[in-house]
């Protein structure tokens, strides 16, 4: 990002295979690897009853950063991506974070 908070995008050769390209690709293999790692803590804190609520509150801002992450890579690969029609797949929306059934 800017300093005024604007979005920075990365205009490159079709086929992907520029330095910059591979390089913004490993960054965002690295941020979303962190976004798994914070999510399967999630699960474990959340199924903990003696969990302190400065740590709830830690895992929260450490999730809302994993999820940013995660919108700003899936922003700047929307564009690389096919169109999906939304009646193709299942509404998982009310799945809990674990992965069980809700």
């Amino acid at each position: 990002m800017g300093p005024a908070g604007q979005r920075s995008y990365l205009v490159t050769d079709d086929d992907g295979s520029s330095y910059l390209a591979q390089l913004a690709d490993e960054m965002e293999a690295v941020q979303l690897t962190a976004g798994e790692t914070v999510l399967g803590h999630a699960a474990e804190m959340l199924a903990d009853e003696k969990v302190e609520v400065w740590e709830l509150r830690f895992l929260g801002h450490r999730l809302c950063e994993a999820l940013r992450d995660a919108l700003r890579v899936a922003e700047s690969r929307g564009g690389r991506l096919p169109e999906v029609d939304d009646e193709d797949g299942p509404d998982d929306s009310s799945a809990p974070c674990d992965g069980t059934p809700g």
